[in-house]
């Protein structure tokens, strides 16, 4: 991202402000507060999600024979309905929901989203769109030209989104995603992190390709403008084909966050969430 130097004049109560807000991290400077604080008022607001919720589910088996595995309960109702509830929390409540394994139920279920306090509109991806990057693909004439977030459909998080947003404005990158930590990272999609920099993505690497322990949590912001890194194909993965050639050109951020959560990928991982998920704070 291009920069001008400028000087300006501001009061002595303003220059403590910002010197208090400055961290080390998320505002590591006085310059950098400035510009984190300009962005934040005046960067676009992000206003629509998009949750890929059209997957089989084939680990979820035999869940998933009769129920998509958003609709499955965790605390008395459904996945999808606790990431409504996380968005409504920060007041982002224009979702595009994709559908294709059983979308009929998750349609009847959720309505034009009116009764969860929200506005949804659904993606069909049919046969035609496969994979997460093929989700996303399907959901292209839906986006607009505004930034928004993605989330994956069977993922539980705890996450502050207008410190993510926040974050992801003040970068000024094509996409930030969300990391998390965990003991074991071969079964994720595992990062290279140098500041706030992704400089590698790596999907279940071989235990000798480990690079951190910090992987991708399944929730982002991007760009409109990643669709121009999209393949001319409707059947790809945004693990394999897109997020390593953000890392490349530098226009992948990361956000590790501490709260809470879950990939429901297994019936093992189920469980865990059935007596561990504390809800949306």
């Amino acid at each position: 991202m291009s920069r001008e130097r400028l000087t300006i004049t501001i009061s002595q109560r303003l220059i403590q402000l910002l010197d208090e807000a400055i961290d080390g991290s998320r505002i590591r400077n006085r310059s950098h507060a400035i510009e984190y604080f300009l962005g934040k008022v005046l960067a676009p607001k992000v206003s629509r999600a998009i949750i890929l919720a059209g997957g089989e589910g084939l680990k979820m088996r035999p869940f998933t024979y009769e129920m998509p595995k958003g609709l499955i309960p965790v605390a008395g109702k459904p996945i999808l309905e606790h990431t409504l509830d996380l968005l409504k929390k920060y007041e982002i409540r224009d979702i595009i929901l994709t559908i294709g394994h059983l979308g009929n139920k998750v349609r009847d279920h959720f309505g034009d989203g009116s009764r969860f306090g929200v506005k949804i509109t659904y993606a069909d991806q049919g046969e035609g769109f496969k994979g997460t990057g093929g989700a996303l693909a399907a959901a292209k004439d839906l986006v607009g030209e505004k930034p928004f977030l993605l989330l994956y459909g069977d993922v539980l998080a705890d996450i502050n989104l207008n410190d993510l947003l926040d974050f992801h404005k003040s970068h000024g990158k094509i996409m930030t995603m969300a990391l998390t930590s965990v003991e074991d990272s071969s079964i994720w999609g595992v990062v290279k992190l140098h500041g706030v920099q992704i400089r590698d993505f790596k999907e279940k690497p071989r235990p000798s390709q480990q690079l951190s322990r910090l992987i991708n949590a399944g929730i982002y912001v991007m760009e409109p403008k990643i669709f121009d890194y999209f393949p001319d194909k409707n059947i790809f993965r945004l693990e394999k084909e897109i997020f390593p050639k953000l890392a490349e050109k530098d226009e992948l951020c990361g956000y590790p966050f501490e709260g809470q959560w879950f990939d429901i990928g297994t019936p093992e991982i189920y469980a865990r969430v059935i007596k561990e998920w504390k809800g949306i704070k």
